[in-house]
């Protein structure tokens, strides 16, 4: 090889490195790599993004995906606000949810949530009566009669049918699923993993980030 060539091809190989690395993220597309919600779903969030995470103890998915929404909630940025909601599609979620609300009203949310997990796919536990999940509630210091007052709380209860009513206007069909601010959905079935149903959540937060930028 001359010279000349030599230089040539070092040329041509900068530019190409340049361009990949001054090249934009390729955009996610909707009906692909994530849907619409219609109407949208109401936010609680103020002027925050909010990002809702649909779940249900039981979901083996759910469980796996678990670690990649904590990863991400260590990197989030604080004008996005996260949200769980147990997702209810039948008696036995709904019984779930309520679990979920008691834990969070006894101000013991954080723990209960992976005690839940871990009892049903590392224990084998299925928890399908109230008494069942009190047990498991006393495991970790909660009385009875604690337990039993926010179960039955109006509260609690009120906060589970607005969980039903949350699962069926937003549309899924599947756990785990992610709402961006009300009006976008992504689902394990968008995505080819875990960490790309992330990717597109934060894709779909920067598209609303972006979009308030330019009302102001």
């Amino acid at each position: 090889m001359t010279k000349g060539k030599r230089w040539l091809w070092i040329a041509v190989a900068f530019l190409s490195l340049a361009w990949l690395v001054e090249a934009p993220a390729a955009e996610y597309r909707e009906g692909v790599d994530y849907e619409r919600v219609e109407p949208p779903l109401p936010t609680t969030s103020g002027d925050k993004v909010e990002v809702m995470e649909l779940f249900w103890y039981g979901c083996p998915h759910c469980y796996d995906f678990d670690p990649y929404v904590k990863r991400w909630l260590m990197r989030k940025p604080a004008d996005v606000e996260f949200i769980h909601v147990p997702a209810v599609f039948n008696k036995l979620w709904e019984l779930h949810a309520q679990a979920f609300y008691t834990a969070k009203a006894l101000g013991i949310s954080g723990k209960m949530h992976d005690a839940l997990f871990d009892a049903i796919h590392q224990g084998g536990r299925r928890f399908p009566t109230p008494a069942s999940l009190q047990l498991l509630f006393a495991e970790y210091g909660v009385s009875k009669e604690d337990f039993f007052k926010a179960f039955d709380s109006f509260a609690v209860k009120s906060q589970v049918k607005r969980a039903i009513q949350m699962t069926k206007n937003s549309g899924i069909d599947g756990v785990p699923a992610m709402i961006v601010n009300g009006k976008y959905r992504v689902g394990a079935s968008n995505a080819r993993s875990y960490a790309e149903m992330l990717k597109v959540v934060d894709y779909l937060v920067g598209k609303e980030k972006s979009a308030a930028g330019a009302k102001k």
